[in-house]
């Protein structure tokens, strides 16, 4: 009896030793994507650092992923959706002060004369948008944008605006996150502008949003506290600016990246720097049928996708649907 208790014992006391064996199931993950090679690549990536056993293993803490937004996690054509907000915007404040036709873009804009953005470089377009929200009250920005984004409908697929995400890349934060990963969005748009929607559309927390900002302002008064926005650009989160951003918002280089154009460049180039597992995808919008095709803008980052590692997505061939049902 004695031997057999010391031979339970020895082999229930290996067993706990041995190390856990990694269950990695993707039978229910990534549905919309067709069976390409470049989604199982994915796979392969995900398995490899999440694996103890694995020699590309990453700890919990180091699994940071990072997605640009426009065109990469929602849609961003005839316009990008910020701008449709910043023109709806124009159109709402003329019903109520005329004088903003003495501004040429304001003009321009609010007549559908969208050729008048090619006379402004970004920076000086955006810094006019953001200052027709000077001296509103944060909240009430947050709540006019989220209005917005749940009423205004895509001039093409008729749909709200929050709905024109894309459901293959939807898919692929939340197989990240089941996975332990931290996901951020790095976008170039207004950083209160996605934080309106990032939880409820994306599952992705509001605190881990980093985009581009204007200063703010604390208010303390008789009529109360809050913040009020500025007109004055803090920063225009795109190209160099978003790996700064990211070292400064989040402190740790990501393994993972996702992005769609040119302004994501030095931000996938930064993720596969260093000797570490990491991988860049971009997405390549060449599906016209079912949403738009397109290389203005993203010309530099296709040309040089395969020299730099990065993985092309085809939402033509990877993409079984676009959209969410």
């Amino acid at each position: 009896m004695r031997i057999s208790v010391l031979v339970f014992s020895f082999t229930f006391l290996l067993a706990c030793n041995q190390p856990a064996k990694h269950n990695y199931n993707t039978s229910k993950a990534l549905l919309s994507w067709n069976n390409t090679p470049v989604k199982e690549q994915i796979f392969s990536f995900v398995k490899k650092v999440t694996d103890p056993s694995s020699v590309d293993y990453v700890p919990v803490e180091n699994r940071v992923a990072v997605f640009d937004n426009d065109g990469t996690l929602w849609n961003e054509k005839p316009l990008y959706i910020p701008l449709e907000f910043e023109i709806n915007n124009i159109q709402t404040k003329l019903a109520g002060d005329t004088s903003l036709l003495s501004n040429e873009l304001y003009k321009g804009l609010a007549e559908g004369n969208l050729a008048i953005m090619k006379d402004y470089n970004t920076f000086n377009l955006i810094t006019q948008l953001f200052a027709l929200h000077n001296g509103q009250n944060e909240d009430k920005y947050k709540e006019s944008v989220y209005h917005f984004l749940s009423h205004n409908l895509h001039p093409k697929f008729e749909r709200p605006f929050k709905e024109m995400v894309y459901q293959p890349m939807v898919e692929l934060v939340h197989h990240l996150q089941q996975h332990d990963f931290e996901v951020y969005i790095v976008t170039g748009g207004e950083i209160s502008f996605v934080r309106t929607i990032s939880k409820e559309i994306y599952n992705i927390p509001v605190e881990n949003v980093i985009g581009s900002s204007v200063k703010l302002n604390y208010i303390s008064d008789e009529q109360g506290v809050r913040i009020i926005r500025t007109g004055t650009i803090q920063s225009a989160n795109d190209k160099h600016v978003k790996p700064c951003n990211i070292e400064l918002h989040i402190g740790k280089k990501p393994i993972f990246a996702a992005g769609n154009s040119d302004g994501d460049y030095e931000m996938m180039e930064y993720t596969l720097a260093g000797d570490e597992p990491s991988m860049a995808i971009l997405v390549h919008h060449d599906d016209a049928e079912r949403e738009y095709s397109y290389m203005h803008g993203t010309e530099k980052a296709v040309t040089d996708a395969n020299s730099k590692g990065w993985h092309v997505i085809s939402m033509k061939k990877d993409f079984r649907q676009i959209f969410p049902d």
